[in-house]
């Protein structure tokens, strides 16, 4: 049987009229949930598998569970109640989705008793755990109930997209009506594991009015933290580079879908564990559950920021130690980070544009935590950014005293080639210069012999030949090295005509002669 009609709406119980009905108590509540979760659910798998619809994200299932039970529902202890089952088709996809069950889900949601947690925040919402701790289970208002049923088909698109999100992924809407009260409740993932110890726990929204934890709140064995409070406490979270861009990739991308939604005033829950604190509190239920059965898929903050559609890596040891948090250190100190953006279902209505148009005539518009959209977007990603999490940059005298180790065999290297470059070109211009006597030999019949016994002439005969290359002035700083150390460097420096040029300018007739003189004087 199908249903629409929600007549009232609150998060704790609360009278509808003035009858004399009674308020359910935790007890009961706890059962009324375990068991309507447990016969829906399991209905639900008798229904054959299809693609989503559009009026599928509308569709509200209706079931009324008398004490003393009927037909079709068990008997129960607890006062009669009517069950409400909202989208069930579309919730079951996006169960599948991220690997869940329907005997998974069950087991974690009914075979034990719900934990109740304490709330830290302002709303009046209670929160269950379930005993494995992969559930979360929140009651909502009626206007936030309302606004996840419209906001089903952009999520259903979104989660087809990437699953890979640090959105809290919501597994269930429902509904109990007992006692003449509405008790609305949403089904999320668990971001922070009651296995290992928190040691610092912070709700952040990137303002800074009024953000800082409450006296009583600070008074907690495990306070939850605020803006303020991070800012005095911490100097930024550290990462390596890698795991820097991809948190905050993964963040802008899901305030960028937010954002486009109208959403806001959501926060950042962030769980520090230090491990080099021996302070360890391992739950004493639901541990081997969570070790060795269930995993749900994307739902851990290391999984969640590891994106484009990769598999998440296994860890060296298994999961048992960091619960698949992610790395990151403080000072001296190395952690293990689990966060989630959290408190999604609040538009920008009216009633949050009054209240900031009166907190901005107060104090600084753009310091208070209800902002517009774009905004708010915008802020939360720059203190995010740049205030939480910070990235390792390398040392920088490493990559530098490389550099200067590489240039001492550079200029070895470079030198061998210059001077291997100089000797072949040497040799060639040498080899040159024997061919030029040659051809003078053939034309002149005297003392064909006088030129080449002359060994000393051979570099200034070089010169001569080459007066057209690129590299002459090379070739005349080493004559004049070579002049220098030669006992014959007077009669080549007094020779400032080439040879070439001498024998073009001399008769035929007195080569032979003026050969001969040259030689003498040399």
């Amino acid at each position: 049987m199908s249903s629409t009609a929600d007549e009232t709406g609150g998060g704790r119980p609360q009278k509808t009229g003035g009858k004399d009905h009674k308020k359910p108590t935790a007890e009961a509540l706890r059962g009324a949930i375990q068991l309507g979760i447990g016969y829906t659910v399991g209905n639900l798998t008798s229904k054959p598998d299809r693609d989503v619809l559009m009026q599928d994200f509308y569709v509200v299932e209706s079931v009324f569970l008398p004490s003393e039970g009927s037909n079709l529902t068990p008997a129960h202890h607890y006062p009669d109640f009517r069950f409400k089952n909202y989208a069930p088709l579309a919730f079951r996809y996006f169960r599948e989705l991220f690997g869940i069950k329907p005997d998974d889900y069950l087991y974690s949601i009914c075979k034990e008793p719900l934990i109740e947690l304490s709330n830290p925040g302002a709303s009046s919402s209670w929160f269950y755990l379930t005993s494995d701790d992969e559930f979360i289970i929140k009651t909502v208002q009626h206007k936030e109930a309302e606004f996840l049923q419209k906001l089903l088909p952009g999520y259903y698109m979104n989660l087809n997209q990437n699953p890979r999100t640090l959105l809290p992924k919501f597994y269930g809407l429902y509904c109990i009506q007992c006692g003449g009260v509405n008790i609305r409740l949403v089904v999320m993932n668990n971001i922070l594991p009651r296995s290992l110890k928190m040691h610092y726990k912070y709700d952040l929204k990137g303002s800074t009015y009024k953000r800082r934890a409450s006296r009583k709140e600070r008074a907690k064995s495990s306070p939850t933290f605020k803006d303020l409070d991070f800012q005095e406490m911490h100097d930024g979270l550290y990462f390596d580079a890698d795991t820097y861009n991809a948190l905050m990739k993964t963040l802008q991308r899901d305030c960028r879908v937010l954002e486009s939604f109208k959403i806001m005033d959501y926060s950042l829950l962030l769980g520090i564990h230090v491990l080099d604190r021996k302070m360890r509190g391992r739950g004493s239920r639901g541990d081997s559950r969570r070790q060795g059965g269930q995993k749900v898929l994307y739902s851990t903050a290391r999984e969640s920021i590891q994106g484009d559609g990769k598999a998440a890596e296994p860890l060296p040891d298994g999961d048992d130690d960091t619960l698949g948090g992610i790395p990151a250190k403080h000072k001296e100190e190395k952690l293990l980070i689990f966060l989630g953006i959290i408190d999604i279902l609040q538009s920008y209505r009216f009633i949050k544009k009054v209240e900031h148009s009166w907190k901005a005539l107060v104090h600084d518009g753009d310091t208070v935590s209800v902002h517009r959209p774009n905004f708010y977007a915008d802020r939360f990603l720059k203190f995010m950014g740049g205030t939480v999490f910070k990235k390792i940059h390398p040392l920088r005298g490493a990559s530098s005293r490389r550099k200067k180790n590489s240039m001492p065999s550079c200029r070895s290297a470079s030198q061998e080639v210059l001077s291997t470059v100089k000797e072949e070109s040497q040799e060639e211009r040498r080899a040159q210069s024997l061919e030029n006597l040659d051809d003078t030999d053939t034309h002149s019949s005297q003392k064909p012999d006088v030129i080449p016994s002359s060994t000393r002439l051979n570099p200034a005969i070089s010169a001569a030949t080459l007066s057209s290359a690129s590299s002459i002035d090379d070739v005349k700083t080493e004559l004049q090295t070579e002049n220098r150390t030669s006992s014959s460097t007077l009669a080549l420096e007094d020779s400032t005509l080439p040879i070439s040029d001498s024998l073009a300018s001399t008769p035929e007739s007195g080569l032979d002669v003026y050969l001969v003189s040259r030689f003498d004087e040399a």
